[in-house]
């Protein structure tokens, strides 16, 4: 027996009405890919459709699978009444345009950006999160537009930092980075929807990423406040501690460093920091709740980190002369300043200064040295902070 169900389109439109899907069709097109996106741009021009299916889960994951409208995981149908429940306590006008996204400069209305996050699987509570991250990731510092087009394996990786994160289901402890916390993995999730859906990054037909990786699909943690010794991530930047605040960096990659600051020296000190040294940017060191506490009882800042590293973690010369970049791709004479400048020295900087590497502590209590590091790529130098709102 069939039923009707009745979605919100959750695809971008321009400033001048037109859908983006047309634009991306005929890019699928040109790179052979409308096998698998056999129905892109093949939907009502209008806000609503009226879809009669006789097994919703199946039939509208298959029907959007192959109009490009996941990220390849079953996604959950944007019906009107899940959107009207994700928007319920959302003061915000849904027609109001929170961003327009590149590459394609889809407009993120309120309600589009709500109908991806029902995808997604957000709850509402998460919606206002999903927000302020959009709004980071259009500001042009981000540079959306080259994250979305470049063939290198960039993504946001969104910082949540304040004392919301429990009540948004947002991980800071044991597996931060990893599955089983609804909040970070559906914020970032809708994220990467509406970057694709609404600002037109569809993976190998406008996203030429390479290779890609796993933080494609979602990259949102929390900082472990409870467990810092430190002050947090907004609190440096001139938030307030009672503020919820959303950081987002472009993260090329995430590597895991067991061991102390010296062992992750060792990791920013090689061509994985290639690009932070082209660009100059702002890396991302996760420090674990256990290394972070053994280092604050022998008197280490935060600041002592960051600087520390900043001292330690650096390229040798020669090593940074046969880095592949240096030799392929980036005319010598357009190295950053600061760059050309060390090359007197026999150690080269992966960054200008100390506080360009941030720093934030996440994971669990485990007495174990777990790390990681997660190099930048592109330029601006880029550190996007919003607050979040929750009475959106």
């Amino acid at each position: 027996m069939s039923e009707s169900l009745w979605l919100l389109n959750p695809s971008g439109q321009q400033q001048s009405g037109g859908f983006i899907d047309d634009t991306l069709r005929q890019r699928a097109s040109e790179r052979g890919m409308l096998e698998r996106l056999s129905k892109a741009a093949e939907f009502p021009r209008q806000r609503v459709e009226v879809l009669r299916v006789h097994d919703e889960v199946n039939d509208v994951n298959e029907l959007y699978y192959r109009r490009g409208w996941t990220d390849g995981l079953p996604v959950i149908a944007p019906t009107l009444s899940r959107v009207d429940d994700m928007l319920e306590r959302s003061l915000l006008s849904r027609s109001e345009a929170i961003a327009e996204l590149d590459p394609l400069r889809g407009l993120a209305t309120v309600e589009k950006v709500a109908a991806n996050a029902v995808m997604a699987g957000c709850q509402p509570e998460h919606f206002p999160v999903v927000v302020a991250a959009l709004q980071a990731v259009a500001d042009p510092a981000f540079n959306l537009r080259g994250v979305q087009t470049t063939d290198e394996n960039v993504t946001p990786a969104i910082v949540v930092s304040g004392p919301d994160v429990d009540a948004l289901d947002i991980n800071d402890s044991f597996g931060a980075l990893g599955p089983g916390w609804r909040g970070g993995a559906a914020i970032g999730r809708a994220v990467r929807l509406v970057m694709q859906n609404i600002g037109g990054g569809w993976p190998a037909a406008v996203s030429l990423a390479g290779l890609g990786q796993p933080g494609r699909y979602s990259l949102c943690f929390a900082e472990n406040d409870k467990r810092s010794p430190w002050e947090t991530l907004r609190e440096q930047h001139g938030y307030e501690s009672t503020q919820t605040v959303v950081t987002v960096f472009r993260a090329e990659t995430v590597v895991n460093v067991t061991g102390g600051l010296a062992e992750l020296a060792s990791v920013i000190g090689s061509s994985a920091s290639a690009f932070s040294m082209a660009y100059g940017g702002h890396p991302l060191v996760v420090i674990s709740p256990f290394t972070a506490n053994r280092l604050a009882e022998q008197g280490v800042t935060k600041s002592d980190v960051q600087t520390w590293l900043f001292e330690h973690g650096r390229v040798e010369r020669e090593r940074f002369e046969e880095f592949w970049l240096r030799r392929e791709t980036i005319d010598a004479h357009t190295w950053p300043s600061w760059i050309t400048e060390a090359l007197a020295d026999e150690r080269l900087p992966i960054v200008e200064h100390p506080e360009d590497i941030s720093i934030v502590v996440s994971g669990g209590d485990l007495e174990i040295a777990q790390q990681a590091y997660l190099p930048t790529w592109g330029f601006p130098a880029c550190r996007v902070q919003r607050v979040v709102d929750l009475s959106l």
